[in-house]
């Protein structure tokens, strides 16, 4: 009788398994961010993602809980909101509307769906989010104030222009003592139990926070850079339990410089200095008899030089084993001969949640080759350019330093070389002497493959004088955003530039997207837009475009010009500071968040930014026609790379004009703003006017110089008129015939003819321009043996090897070949197209895309004379199949004859005869 009690019990079991487990929602999202723990905002925004097994899901209502503990939310108790059975086919950004929640607090949530034949699912897993502080009140400290640091002030020091003199007169003025690297440390009491502790930090440059011994988080040059001024990040972190103990506590801080303090000697691109390493710090501390201690940043704080010696983000950093004070940062070191703080003037900039994800040590390299080029003298090739560091095991006498030089590529006598990437740049350890040490450093990153390390022995101690190299790696640092795409075909070259760009692209996904990480690390704004779809494909940017639109806003002059790089750290002057190719990412970023994420917060948030420029570029033009800037910067042809040579500049300018205000009008109609619309719509049809008036000659069908760039950009942006476009575009196609199958654009014009070509049915071209092993094409890279994109077609030409503005293709593999393809009207992917297009001696290609809803997926074979194409469709959405077949084919879906090809969600096997 028992037996069938517990048989009947679990039968019940599965009938409840079976009728809720239809649907249920996961990947629960505050903000965008899963358990955030500073939401800057009294009305957050949550998300979820629906999962079932079975086709054709969707869900047709919602319930939230909310709750002050993860108890109540357990017994259903939804003390600050529960929003009832709300009938809704939405589960993306659904505004909190509960009781007024409090800063500093954390809440618990989770929710239940129904779906389209009213079955409810489980509730959720439990999720949280921690409300930021109104106002943290900070109190900044450090060794030395600004005032007495003599630091230079200013964004006008473009050191590529100075003379040694003036460098070395700029560093002797400066007290050595604000670009010193210190320690800081404060002990504090913990005498009940506690409920929990929140850590609020900004330490700048950047910062390692160590509490008891032991590094609090995983993230490396925290906090993000941001233009000090106007905005200053700061970090959250909730301990647990144990990394508190009862009694003594003591918090450790290491500062370093990052982008907050340049100076230094060695190489730097510029000068920059918004003061001295500086700390502001709070610590909440709630006991669980509800009383609670602050700990906070002030004067009663003590500080000693660190063992950092020497620390740019330049420049390279130095590290002395024998200056290490064991125990600094934790209970019952002997502080005094440590000194007392200074309470410094705070930096301009407004505190801020940082709103994104960190950087971190994402992977690491052995070596892949050693090659001693004479006695003692090793270089190293770690098999992968990357951005990032060294991590050295050595042995040695007391006093003895290792010296390491990193670089791209070597000399012709074998040697590092950085004559092209920013020189001298070097690792210095000095050993303590006891046993094996390992090092790597803390506050500066470069672009390398290969290590050089002198005066050394590698592996065994053949000279007792010489220190012993014991082990050396290569750490690749980048965002932690992850990874949101994959692509693979059957074209060996289309997979390599895959890598090859991504790997450049990891490698310049920093605090912002950077140029290169050697030369610059400068956020130049182009390569943002320009490569947008393919970042957009490849990486988590739910969180990352939100901080850059913030960083663009911060940026964004008094007169509305958007400068090329964010934050802009140093003044360039001229086309440098103002070109309409890269200010008007300002416009277009918001609109492909928007299209990939469904989000139009950033439209709403930073429309005034928008307008400003759009209206900024108004005042440049002289009868709607702009003419200055870069134009199609690193055009390819014989003349030396740079400005644009094929292409006329006025006609960059002009059409990223109409660009904007194109776009600016639709962000106008979609907000309601009703004196806006006319206008813009007007602005956009009478800057339209006069491009075609200025640059197409009505008897050639040619646009100004009748370059690809000049026909490619008018077709992409719908300037050229209906009927003219089949004859511009065949003009297109004859250029590219007439120079072989290859391009002449560059970083701008890349994406605008790969992509005139591809939306106008002309693949074909677009295989032949990119599958080949010459310059220009990808495939001269591969060929050159590269494992990054560089700044030129030709790597021997341009300075850079590390470089992803060339990376423009990632939009047609995805969008093209893999065929996945949004729709405007349905933004974040609630309907997309899968329209593959089979183009070459092709006979398979895969891609994978998590979408805000869910995974997608597209992969097609050719297979005995037919076409077989697999897809995946996320819950709660639908998708179109275009297949690239005649008209009246016969179609199988999941081995059905079917003619309806708008599928719901699930996983397909479509097939049709080829």
């Amino acid at each position: 009788m028992k037996n069938l009690k517990n048989i009947f019990y679990l039968f019940f079991l599965l009938v409840t398994f079976i009728s809720k487990g239809q649907i249920s929602a996961e990947h629960l999202r505050c903000e965008m961010t899963e358990n955030p723990l500073a939401v800057n905002t009294n009305q957050p925004r949550l998300s979820w993602q629906l999962v079932s097994q079975k086709s054709n899901v969707s869900q047709t209502a919602y319930q939230i809980l909310i709750a002050s503990s993860e108890e109540k939310l357990k017994k259903n108790e939804a003390d600050f909101w529960n929003s009832g059975k709300v009938v809704s086919n939405k589960n993306l950004q659904i505004t909190y509307n509960g009781t007024p929640l409090k800063t500093e607090s954390k809440y618990f949530w989770k929710v239940k769906v129904w779906n389209q034949k009213e079955k409810s699912s489980n509730w959720s897993k439990t999720a949280s989010f921690r409300i930021a502080p109104s106002a943290l009140n900070p109190t900044w400290i450090g060794a030395i104030t600004k005032a007495d640091s003599h630091l230079p002030e200013g964004r006008n020091y473009h050191t590529a222009t100075f003379k040694r003199e003036k460098k070395d007169a700029l560093i002797n003025a400066s007290d050595s003592l604000s670009r010193r690297s210190i320690m800081l440390r404060k002990p504090f009491s913990v005498n009940k139990e506690i409920k929990e502790a929140v850590v609020y930090i900004s330490g700048l440059g950047h910062y390692e926070l160590i509490i008891n011994g032991k590094k609090i988080g995983n993230s490396d040059f925290a906090p993000l850079w941001t233009d000090y001024d106007k905005t200053v990040n700061f970090n959250t972190y909730q301990l647990s339990a144990n990394q508190l103990k009862k009694g003594e506590n003591v918090i450790g801080v290491l500062l370093g410089n990052g982008m907050y303090n340049t100076l230094a000697e060695r190489y730097s691109k510029f000068y920059v200095s918004f003061g001295p390493p500086t700390l502001f710090f709070k610590m909440k501390v709630i006991y669980k008899d509800g009383s609670e201690d602050i700990i906070k940043s002030d004067e009663s704080w003590k500080y000693s030089k660190s063992p950092i010696t020497y620390n740019s983000i330049f420049g390279g950093e130095d590290y002395n084993a024998n200056l290490e004070q064991k125990g600094w940062n934790e209970k019952g070191f002997n502080d005094s001969a440590w000194k007392k703080v200074i309470v410094q003037e705070a930096p301009k900039g407004v505190l801020r949640p940082q709103i994104t994800t960190p950087i971190t040590i994402q992977k690491q390299y052995e070596v892949k080759k050693a090659k001693e080029l004479k006695p003692n003298f090793f270089v190293f090739n770690m098999g992968q350019n990357l951005s990032g560091f060294t991590t050295i095991k050595v042995k040695g006498k007391k006093g003895q330093t290792v010296r390491v030089w990193v670089g791209e590529s070597l000399n012709e006598d074998g040697t590092v070389s950085q004559g092209k990437t920013g020189k001298p740049y070097y690792y210095d350890y000095t050993l303590k002497g006891e046993g094996v040490e390992e090092w790597q450093p803390k506050f500066s990153y470069y672009g390398f493959q290969y290590v050089q390390i002198e005066n050394i022995n590698y592996k065994e101690t053949n000279n007792e004088n010489l220190p012993t190299l014991v082990d050396l790696k290569s750490n690749f640092i980048y965002n932690s955003a992850g990874e949101a795409g994959t692509f693979e075909s059957s074209n060996d070259i289309f997979n390599k530039t895959h890598l090859l760009i991504n790997n450049a692209i990891k490698s310049n996904f920093q605090s912002v997207f950077t140029d290169c990480p050697q030369r610059e690390k400068l956020g130049w704004l182009e390569e943002i837009h320009l490569n947008g779809p393919g970042l957009l494909f490849n990486y988590n940017l739910e969180s990352f475009i939100p901080a850059t639109m913030q960083n663009i806003s911060d940026s964004q002059r008094d007169n509305g010009l958007i400068p090329t790089i964010v934050p802009e750290y140093v003044v360039f002057g001229g086309d440098f500071t103002d070109s309409p190719e890269w200010g008007v990412t300002g416009v277009i970023l918001p609109w492909m968040y928007y299209e990939y994420y469904g989000d139009a917060s950033l439209i709403e948030k930073y429309y005034p930014v928008m307008k400003r420029y759009v209206d900024y570029l108004g005042t440049k033009a002289t009868n709607h026609i702009v003419s200055h800037g870069l134009g199609d910067w690193y055009d390819y042809g014989t003349h030396p790379a740079g400005y644009s040579k094929n292409s006329p500049i006025a006609l960059s300018a002009t059409s990223h004009y109409f660009y904007g205000a194109s776009l600016l009008a639709k962000a106008s109609k979609l907000l309601n703003k009703t004196e806006d619309i006319a206008k813009y719509e007007k602005l956009t049809s009478d800057i339209k006017n006069a491009f075609n008036k200025e640059f197409f000659n009505p008897e050639t069908k040619q646009y100004g110089t009748s370059s690809q760039f000049s026909n490619a950009v008018p077709v992409f942006m719908d300037i050229v008129e209906p009927q003219y476009k089949q004859a511009v575009m065949q003009n297109l196609l004859n250029d590219i015939k007439a120079k072989g199958d290859r391009l002449t654009t560059g970083d701008v014009g890349n994406r605008y003819l790969f992509q005139a070509l591809a939306r106008n049915g002309e693949n074909e071209t677009m295989y032949k321009m990119n599958n080949h092993y010459d310059a220009p094409g990808y495939g001269f890279q591969i060929k050159f043996g590269l494992t990054t994109l560089t700044e030129q077609w030709d790597p021997r030409k341009g300075n850079s090897w590390n470089h992803f503005m060339m990376g423009q293709i990632e939009e047609w593999f995805y969008q093209s070949l893999a065929g996945i393809v949004p729709d405007d009207q349905n933004p974040g992917f609630k309907h997309f197209f899968i329209q593959p297009e089979i183009v070459g001696d092709m006979t398979f290609v895969k891609a994978t895309y998590k979408s805000i809803y869910g995974n997608i997926a597209s992969a097609w074979e050719k297979k005995d004379g037919k076409l077989i194409l697999r897809v995946e469709i996320p819950a709660n959405t639908s998708a179109t199949i275009k297949l690239p077949i005649e008209k009246n084919s016969e179609i199988k879906v999941n081995g059905k004859l079917t003619k309806d090809l708008k599928l719901g969600c699930g996983k397909y096997t479509i097939e049709c005869k080829l």
